[in-house]
């Protein structure tokens, strides 16, 4: 684990650019905890991409807490603060079920045939039986991309011909699991957000098959979102929320940007927490997110 830490650490360099050096300086250019320095932080947060929303109910929190415990002190209010980011973002998931469907959705282009590769073989490494499905048929590039996950992380892959009906994929992939006892099926699936009805329609369909082939399996659906996309992303988030039943957040590309306060403004904005991180290339950074490491390596 120490080792992800040290990659966190460095996969948030840019955001502890923005957000972290920026609070130091008021930290350090501020004698009271003032509506100055509040006023300041708010600015901070908003610029990182926390959204008004996590900023407000931080700024809000932190308020309280200086005024009922007494804080005088800047350099006390910043660990304050962190304490207050972490318990915005630590909410506990619920334990894993098996067997399970994973169903993986996000719009193309934001990582998410890769994150279903790094799934695959994050589960495989802790001892399970693992699947993946190829349910994004209508996009040639990513069967092929699933293909090549699939042989590194050695899974075995159930694809057919470009265009499939991406419930009939699900189907089979399911037929194959249950023959095989696999612990965990993992789906990726068509992200094209520009026609909503199509999407729902698609993901309904591959839902109703799963509860009528697959009754005992426990359904996921994660949410992929690109960190470096900031409040595009929550806005994305909102309409996939409508649209799929969502029960996590995976937020790849967090090394990529300095503006790592969305994972904040998910939480608040969205309603559905940050289950898992993607802070690098590799193939094993994709790691489950905790609170209180992301903030103790952000500060």
């Amino acid at each position: 684990m120490a080792g992800f830490f040290a990659r966190l650490k460095e996969g948030l360099t840019k955001t502890r650019g923005q957000l972290t050096r920026r609070i130091d300086e008021l930290t350090r250019h501020t004698e009271a905890v003032d509506e100055d320095f509040f006023e300041g932080l708010t600015d901070i947060l908003l610029l990182s991409d926390a959204g008004v929303q996590a900023t407000e109910e931080i700024i809000g929190e932190l308020r309280a807490a200086v005024s009922k415990e007494r804080i005088r002190e800047p350099q006390a209010a910043r660990e304050r603060l962190k304490r207050i980011m972490v318990q915005e973002m630590d909410v506990p998931r619920p334990p894993l079920k098996w067997p399970m469907v994973m169903l993986v959705v996000g719009v193309n282009g934001v990582g998410k045939t890769t994150t279903v590769g790094k799934l695959a073989l994050r589960f495989r490494e802790s001892g399970r039986s693992v699947m993946m499905a190829a349910a994004d048929t209508f996009r040639a590039a990513a069967d092929d991309q699933l293909q090549v996950w699939a042989q590194r992380a050695d899974v075995p892959l159930v694809r057919q011909q470009h265009g499939a009906d991406p419930a009939a994929v699900v189907f089979d992939a399911i037929q194959s699991a249950k023959a095989r006892g696999t612990d965990l099926l993992i789906v990726d699936t068509a992200g094209r957000l520009h026609n909503k009805k199509n999407l729902m329609d698609e993901l309904g369909k591959i839902r109703r098959v799963i509860a009528r082939e697959y009754p005992e399996a426990e359904v996921r659906s994660m949410l992929v979102l690109d960190a470096t996309t900031g409040q595009n992303g929550i806005s994305q988030a909102k309409v996939f929320k409508e649209v799929a039943d969502i029960n996590g957040i995976i937020l790849t590309k967090l090394d990529g940007t300095a503006k790592g306060g969305v994972a904040l403004a998910v939480r608040r904005e969205v309603g559905v927490p940050v289950w898992y991180i993607g802070v690098g290339e590799g193939i094993d950074d994709l790691q489950a997110f905790d609170a209180a490491e992301f903030v103790e390596a952000l500060f």
